[in-house]
């Protein structure tokens, strides 16, 4: 994403126009619009000052990713109710089918002995409750997974 859209998905995140930005800024309607297609930069100062309008950090407005605030967002308003009424197999398996297909291929009980193990071990050595030590153990995974990547 370029940094013009990202501009741009900030300030229509905040619920503000060009107008309400160009005002507060102390520049023209046009200069923000000219910043949003990338065809100037905001200067450091403006860039700044963009970001607290925006009630985000610099770093931020530069990274900003609507997809990934979004999702942050919408993850961190989730109750635990609402996220029991989801079968996070069936929704993830729309986008990695191996989620689907594995359940008939799998000696699903043979890794999942072994896993209790490594689960229990956890749970024992650092004293966390159920939750904790399969976020733990869900994270050492996900670290392995990246680090395989590479």
């Amino acid at each position: 994403m370029s940094l013009g859209n990202r501009l741009f998905h900030a300030r229509k995140k905040c619920g503000l126009s060009q107008e309400d930005v160009a005002e507060k800024l102390g520049v023209s309607r046009q200069t923000i619009s000219k910043w949003e297609t990338d065809e100037t930069l905001p200067d450091i100062r403006q860039s700044k000052r963009m970001a607290l309008l925006y009630k985000m950090s610099l770093d931020d407005l530069i990274d900003f990713d609507v997809d990934v605030k979004e999702i942050q967002e919408i993850i961190e308003k989730t109750d635990e109710r609402t996220e029991e009424k989801i079968d996070w197999t069936e929704a993830w398996g729309k986008k990695y089918p191996i989620l689907i297909r594995y359940q008939n291929q799998v000696d699903i009980q043979k890794y999942a002995t072994q896993l209790e193990l490594i689960l229990d071990a956890l749970k024992a050595e650092y004293e966390y409750n159920d939750l904790d030590t399969f976020l733990v153990l869900k994270d050492i995974l996900a670290k392995l997974w990246g680090s395989r990547k590479k």
